[in-house]
């Protein structure tokens, strides 16, 4: 377990539909008006990044999705200390045009940018739109070309680089980003993705989890980056029902999944079951969910952040003790959620996390 305080981030809803779903009342818009205040109410209450999602096409209750870099760069210019992690998909992304969005957006917010690698799930979309669906371990392949040649033109000049996917000659990209470098996210629970972390990424995303579950694939990925002589912190999504009493937030729960849309559930099942079970251990993103699970897109429900403050506030800490660096949350009405969660929960985080430093001081 790490020392270091906890971090929190939250998913941006820049697409339509909220982050359950469910016909349930979900008082969050993913319009830019309602995501520049959610930003700065995030700030304000002890956040430390955000999330912006990665759609291309409709579907599952998203009809409407805003381009995550353009909107990760609005909701920079509406705050001055959180972090905005940019989703990007290799394929409709180049890696010479990422380096340059990315390394404009760092020196105009003075590094205050990062992105998250996401290797592809959704088939339908990349048919959509006229790119190739690689299988799924060369997604992943692709994925780590893709960092490497970030890495290399962000850091270099003269930069030659030559991959099955992508190939640089002598190139120079000015200016770089702002030091340090933009931290490298990306996600998957299948043996290739935690491989590809151990390599090349600075964090691993993984769905939500239980600490047991967690400390399982924290002790594989961290095994394999100290082999490579590096250390990757690990983000575990949670989907977060804070309310005055366990039996509150359990209602709520209860009802966020009887008024699930059966229907693009099941759409959703079909699509991220496929993906998940392509890697050839079978062991991929959403493998093993039950559409339960999936009626909250990245298996929040599964991390148990759903009870009063105390609870939450004790299980966050079971979540770090099991390794993880950084908690990823979703929310029903967001902008009342995060205030709340950033009055209540927090404090009494840090407040364990206190405690528990100067229990070992005294040991």
């Amino acid at each position: 377990m790490t020392t270091d305080p906890v971090k929190f981030a939250y998913w941006v809803p820049n697409v339509s539909g909220g982050l359950v779903i469910s016909n349930i009342e979900q008082r969050t818009s993913w319009d830019i008006d309602y995501n520049r205040k959610l930003a700065q109410i995030a700030e304000a209450a002890g956040f430390d990044y955000a999330l912006s999602q990665i759609r291309f096409t409709a579907g599952y209750g998203a009809d409407n999705q805003h381009e995550p870099v353009a909107f990760s760069h609005a909701l920079l210019a509406a705050t001055e200390k959180l972090k905005v992690i940019a989703a990007l998909l290799p394929g409709p992304w180049n890696p010479a045009v990422a380096a340059k969005q990315i390394a404009t957006i760092s020196q105009l917010t003075k590094g205050r940018i990062a992105i998250n690698v996401v290797s592809g799930w959704f088939r339908g979309e990349f048919y959509a739109i006229g790119e190739p669906w690689l299988d799924h371990d060369e997604r992943y392949r692709r994925s780590e070309e893709f960092i490497r040649a970030l890495r290399g033109i962000w850091g270099q000049d003269d930069f030659t680089f030559k991959g099955d996917f992508y190939r640089f000659n002598n190139y120079t990209m000015k200016p770089k980003p702002a030091d340090p470098q933009p931290e490298i996210f990306q996600g998957g629970s299948s043996r290739a993705a935690r491989d590809m972390a151990a390599r090349v990424s600075d964090w691993y995303f993984t769905n939500g989890n239980t600490p047991a579950g967690l400390a399982a694939q924290v002790d594989d990925i961290r095994g394999k980056a100290d082999a490579e002589g590096r250390r990757v912190k690990v983000g575990v999504n949670a989907f977060a029902i804070a309310r005055q009493t366990e039996a509150e937030a359990r209602a709520v729960l209860d009802e966020i999944v009887a008024k699930a849309n059966p229907e693009a559930v099941q759409g959703f099942a079909h699509e991220v079951k496929n993906a998940g079970k392509a890697s050839p251990e079978g062991e991929g993103n959403w493998a093993k969910s039950t559409l339960d699970d999936l009626v909250q897109y990245n298996d929040g429900f599964k991390s148990n952040l759903i009870g009063t403050p105390q609870q939450i506030a004790e299980r966050i800490i079971a979540l770090k003790d099991a390794g993880a660096d950084l908690i990823l949350l979703g929310f029903l009405h967001f902008q009342e959620e995060v205030a709340f969660f950033g009055k209540h929960v927090i404090p009494l985080v840090r407040q364990l996390e206190a405690d528990r430093a100067q229990k070992v001081a005294a040991e």
